[in-house]
C-alpha cells in the first residue's frame, strides 16, 4: 500500500502559468500616414467597423470612432446599422432607387 501512495505522489500535475497576452500598441492619435492611408484606403472596404480600423490601422477604438463618423459626415462611407456600441459602415455607392 506504502508502494502505491508514493508511486502516485511523484507525477504531480504541473500548473500551467497561464497564457500572457501581448499589449495592444495601438496609438491614440493620427499621424500623417495613418490619416492619409485611412482617407484613401477605408472607404474603399466593403466592410467597415471600429474594429475594423483598430486592427488594420493600429489605432485606438475611441479614435476609429471618431474617424468613422468623420468619413460618414463626408459622405465616403455609409452607415449600415447602429446596434448599440457595434456600428457597421460600408462604403458609399450610388444610393438605389427602389420604387414602391
Amino acid at each position: 500500500a506504502a508502494a502505491k501512495v508514493s508511486a502516485g505522489s511523484k507525477n504531480k500535475k504541473k500548473w500551467s502559468k497561464g497564457k500572457v497576452q501581448d499589449k495592444a500598441n495601438n496609438s491614440v492619435y493620427f499621424n500623417a500616414e495613418t490619416l492619409a492611408k485611412l482617407e484613401k484606403e477605408v472607404p474603399a472596404y466593403r466592410l467597415i467597423t471600429p474594429s475594423v480600423l483598430v486592427d488594420r490601422l493600429r489605432i485606438n477604438g475611441s479614435l476609429a470612432r471618431r474617424a468613422l463618423r468623420e468619413l460618414e459626415a463626408r459622405g465616403s462611407i455609409r452607415l449600415v446599422s447602429a446596434h448599440n456600441s457595434q456600428l457597421l459602415y460600408t462604403r458609399a455607392t450610388a444610393p438605389v432607387a427602389t420604387e414602391a
